[in-house]
This record gives C-alpha cells, structure tokens and sequence, in this order.
C-alpha cells in the first residue's frame, strides 16, 4: 500500500479543480512468490521506504494515469498464508536478498511495515 499525491490538470480551457492535489491510497497487489514481479518489493523498496522515489513517482503515474507529485510507501498488506509462502521462498534463497536470516530479508526491504489480514 503506497501514499501518493496526485495532481488534477484539466485539459478544457476555463476548467480547473480545487484542490489542485489531493492524497490518495494505492494498493498494488502483491505476486505469489516465484510467478514474475514477486521481487517487487526487493527491487524497489528498502527499509520500509521507496527505495527510488522518482522511479515510484513515475511507476505510480503510468499506473494511475495522472500525474503523480510524490509516493511513498505505508505497509506491505497481506494474508498469512501469503506471507508464510514469501518467507518460505525467501528462505530457499537467501543469498537473493543478501541476507543471513528471513527475518532479516523482511526487515531490509519492508521495514517494520506488515500488516497481516484477512482483507486483501
């Protein structure tokens, strides 16, 4: 789940909105472990934060199809059953993460940001 502040540009002459930025909530599903994109958390957050800020500002545009002043991310919401599958393969692999222990790979890359629930 990422914090992100878009930005309203009218393209009709005599139209505007006010406020010209609101905040909004984004939620990216998160891939199975080993199905493609299942290391987008590795690759783009560290320590609980985005790890480059411009690149998620762009990413978070092309997703929403508008323009985006700024991102961040709140928390890696999942099920349990989803975090225990992403802590068994981590653990197969831990040189992948540079890491020595599973709980070291969930601490580098989501920081203290899981949120464990039903609703996903």
């Amino acid at each position: 789940m990422f914090r992100a502040t878009v930005r309203f540009e009218p393209d009709v002459p005599g139209v505007w909105t006010d406020p010209e930025t609101v905040e909004t909530t984004v939620f990216r599903r998160a891939d199975p472990p080993g199905d493609p994109g299942w290391l987008y958390f590795r690759d783009n957050l560290w320590r609980g934060e985005c790890g480059d800020a411009e690149y998620m500002r762009e990413v978070t545009e092309d997703a929403l199809g508008v323009p985006v002043d700024s991102v961040s991310f709140r928390e890696f919401r999942t099920s349990q059953s989803h975090l225990d599958d992403l802590r068994d393969a981590a653990a197969t692999d831990l040189d992948l993460f540079n890491a020595d222990t599973v709980d070291e790979v969930l601490s580098k890359y989501l920081g203290s940001s899981i949120h464990v629930t039903d609703e996903v």
